[in-house]
């Protein structure tokens, strides 16, 4: 089954070129869209001077370490090849390279990151979710995972995302050192006034 819906969507991005350009196109720069994401909401977590613990771009950058790291060894253990590799009809669109696909890292990261988010964010959270399951997807499409691949990724980073923001909610309020250091001489300033 796994094959069947690989062969039947390569097939169909085979057929459709600018469904394919359109889609290779976004598959290539989001990963460097999520990275983006989350040292934005680190940069903002800085200037609003959230608590360490509660910052919602940390919580999303330690899910997604936490999921590859995990997927890593999955990935070790399964070594499953990509669908290119095993099937030579089916077309590689991004000129991958031929290592284990299962999971997949960018559906891992991209929905420890989205779930991360939406758990403190619904509505941004929907938003980079969709995000993650384009680029899920997009994947599949361009030959280079089985969707089984993309779903154990997107199970994988959702999980961790949901372990990683339950421990930091548990955790003390931390704050950012920068901010600490920062108002510091304020607050020894007032009292001493």
């Amino acid at each position: 089954m796994d094959f069947s819906i690989a062969h039947a969507l390569d097939h169909f991005a085979l057929r459709h070129d600018g469904f394919e350009d359109v889609l290779r196109a976004y598959v290539m720069v989001s990963q460097y869209l999520f990275m983006a994401l989350v040292v934005g909401l680190l940069v903002a977590a800085v200037v609003r001077g959230e608590y360490l613990t509660r910052a919602t771009g940390i919580i999303a950058g330690a899910s997604a370490a936490l999921a590859l790291l995990v997927g890593k060894f999955i990935s070790d253990a399964v070594n499953r090849p990509r669908p290119f590799v095993s099937h030579h009809s089916i077309h590689d669109f991004l000129a991958h390279a031929p290592d284990a696909g299962m999971p997949s890292d960018h559906a891992t990261a991209a929905f420890a990151i989205g779930t991360a988010i939406l758990l403190t964010h619904r509505r941004a959270g929907v938003a980079v979710l969709v995000a993650a399951i384009i680029l899920s997807l997009g994947r599949v499409f361009l030959g280079v995972h089985y969707l089984s691949d993309v779903a154990v990724g997107a199970a994988l980073g959702s999980v961790a995302a949901v372990i990683v923001t339950y421990v930091a909610r548990r955790l003390p309020e931390i704050p950012m050192p920068l901010i600490t250091r920062r108002r510091a001489p304020q607050q020894a300033a007032r009292r001493g006034a």
